[in-house]
Formats: structure tokens, sequence, C-alpha cells
């Protein structure tokens, strides 16, 4: 009997996995906007990695939890004013982030009746990253930070079980110091050789994915038993 349990137990479970459930990983890149840089520029891109799970909810709305890391740098080498040329900084750190965010996809493309392979999806959540690689510090600051994840995608099925993805995805950060430029606390040390305190770092996101479905397709049962 309760070999019979577990079996049963372990049946429920696979197919509640297998109805809902995709896992994958994606490659890509990891940019920047703050103190040293003002606006995205695909010269500061670093190489980035993710893996992910992810539950559908419903024929359009999915819930996704994530890893992705990578690594995040810039400099003073294209300076955007006098003042940065004048300070001469730059950083290259490692980011390690975990996320979960909410999927809405905006074409039917579970359904079988249609015949939509693609749709473009927007995305939502939360998440927690840490830095590590800044030597020496300007302040005292935790490593461990929030973010808010939001962005836009598109998919696009090549068969029942496999579909790729490409997403951009910007994180709103709480923190100045993802390049360690803010306003120091050396008096001796004019201001302008530092950052803007009120306007906080931006980090982003692109990349490619593939993701594996799994799904159990249900055996026909005989209406007249």
């Amino acid at each position: 009997m309760r070999v019979l349990w577990v079996v049963g137990v372990l049946t429920i479970a696979h197919t509640a996995f297998g109805q809902k459930s995709e896992v994958g990983f994606g490659i890509g890149t990891l940019n920047y906007t703050g103190d040293l840089v003002r606006t995205y520029n695909i010269l500061n891109s670093r190489p980035a990695a993710t893996v992910f799970y992810r539950s559908n909810l419903s024929k359009v709305v999915s819930l996704r939890a994530s890893l992705m890391g990578g690594n995040l740098g810039a400099s003073d080498k294209r300076p955007i004013d006098a003042f940065a040329e004048h300070r001469n900084a730059s950083f290259n750190i490692f980011l390690m982030e975990a996320s979960t965010v909410m999927e809405y996809h905006f074409m039917n493309w579970r359904d079988e009746k249609h015949i939509l392979r693609f749709t473009p999806y927007l995305f939502g959540g939360l998440g927690i990253f840490g830095i590590s690689g800044n030597e020496h510090k300007t302040a005292q600051y935790s490593n461990v930070q929030a973010a808010i994840p939001f962005g836009l995608g598109l998919k696009y099925i090549l068969n029942p079980k496999w579909y790729v993805s490409t997403e951009f995805g910007v994180r709103t950060t709480f923190f100045d110091y993802l390049d360690d430029v803010s306003v120091g606390n050396n008096s001796l040390v004019k201001n302008y050789q530092y950052g803007n305190p009120n306007d906080n770092d931006v980090y982003y996101f692109f990349g490619v994915s593939i993701t594996r479905t799994f799904y159990n397709i249900p055996c026909p049962t005989n209406p007249y038993k």
C-alpha cells in the first residue's frame, strides 16, 4: 500500500508539474546608466547569463523565477562633460540577481485552435542583487540591494516542447553606488568629482533564451464505461 501511495503522489506531482512548468537558460549582456554614463550605450555591454523556472498560470499569464549574473562596467574614457574628464573614474564588477516577475502575453498563443507561433509580452516584478569587485569603496553601503525589473520580449515556438525568446529588461534600483560614484564624504575633494546623489543607478539585461516545456499528453478514455 505504501508503494502504491508513493507512486500515486509522484504521478500527481508529475502531472501538475508537466502541465504548467518550464525551465530555460539564456545568454546576453548587462549594461548600465548612472553617474559615468547617462544614456544607454551598447559599447558598455558586458557578458551575462540567466537560468529560470516558469509556471504558466493561464494561457496568457506566467510567473517566472530566475537567477541572472554577469559583468557590469563603464568608465569616463568617453567623458560626458568636463567634470567627468577631470574625475576619470571607472568600475568593473560582477552582479548576481534573483527575481520573480509576472509575464503577460498579448497573443493567446497556447490555444491549439490558433496557428500563432509567436507572441510579444511584458513583464514586471521584484528582485534583489548583489555586487562584488569594488575593492576601494568611496562610502559605506551594503553589497545586496533591491531592484524593480520590468521590460518586454518576444517568444517564438519551435515545436510543442521548445521555444526561443528575446528580451530587454530594465532594473530600476534604489542605489547610487553600482559605479561607486556618488557624493563623497571627503570635504577636501570638490563635489564635481562625484556624481548626482538624487539619481540612482540603473542596469539592463538584453538576451536570448531557450525554454523546455514539460507537459503530459492525456490518454483517451472510453466514455461508455
